[in-house]
């Protein structure tokens, strides 16, 4: 079956999941993790982008990602190849760490990505690892619903689409348990009109 093609164009932002093949875990340690930072770090300065969201789990990975002037496949490429060498480096492995390549989904719309940013969030909720979203340590939740400092996440776009106080408006959307959104949280992002979309199977060289 051929691969569904990727759209891409500067500015558009994603949903990207890793998952460890078969999966099994990606991270045995916490130094696994912190690893992941540092090489996602690395790649940031290589491929600059913005993450707005993420979360490690166990045996897969969410990161909301803002690109700017490289497609998705160049970061996570640097991301993924240099995880996956230090993890078997490390644990003496060899083959496959990620499962195929990673799944990618254009977030096209502002109430689809606060959407994703609450789904992102509760994931460790819902892998009933923890109570509540703000427990899990490996997760940018804390740098939305409180002042401490991430070097690694951006919370302020999301944050500014609810009312103020932003964060305290925040964190009761992510941990009500009702589905709904915000009523005034359906305005569309702006149309692609103006902006160069490229297949990701076809990118200019």
């Amino acid at each position: 079956m051929p691969r569904k093609k990727r759209t891409w164009f500067p500015g558009a932002k994603y949903h990207i999941i890793c998952r460890g093949n078969r999966k099994a875990p990606l991270f045995e340690e916490r130094i696994d993790r912190q690893k992941y930072f540092q090489i996602l770090e690395q790649a940031r300065l290589a491929f600059p982008f913005r993450l707005h969201v993420y979360c490690l789990m166990t045996n897969h990975v969410h990161l909301s990602i803002e690109t700017f002037d490289h497609p998705p496949g160049e970061i996570m490429k640097v991301i993924n190849s240099n995880y996956a060498r230090y993890f078997n480096d490390k644990y003496e492995y060899t083959g496959h760490v990620f499962q195929g390549r990673y799944n990618a989904e254009l977030l096209d719309s502002i109430d689809y990505e606060i959407d994703v940013s609450k789904y992102i969030h509760l994931n460790p909720v819902k892998a009933r690892m923890v109570a509540k979203p703000a427990d899990y340590m490996w997760s940018s939740y804390h740098a939305y619903i409180s002042y401490r400092k991430n070097p690694h996440a951006y919370p302020d776009y999301i944050l500014s689409l609810f009312q103020k106080p932003s964060r305290e408006a925040y964190q009761r959307y992510v941990e009500n348990e009702k589905p709904s959104f915000p009523p005034d949280l359906v305005q569309q992002l702006p149309e692609w009109k103006g902006k160069k979309i490229y297949l990701l199977s076809n990118l200019p060289q």
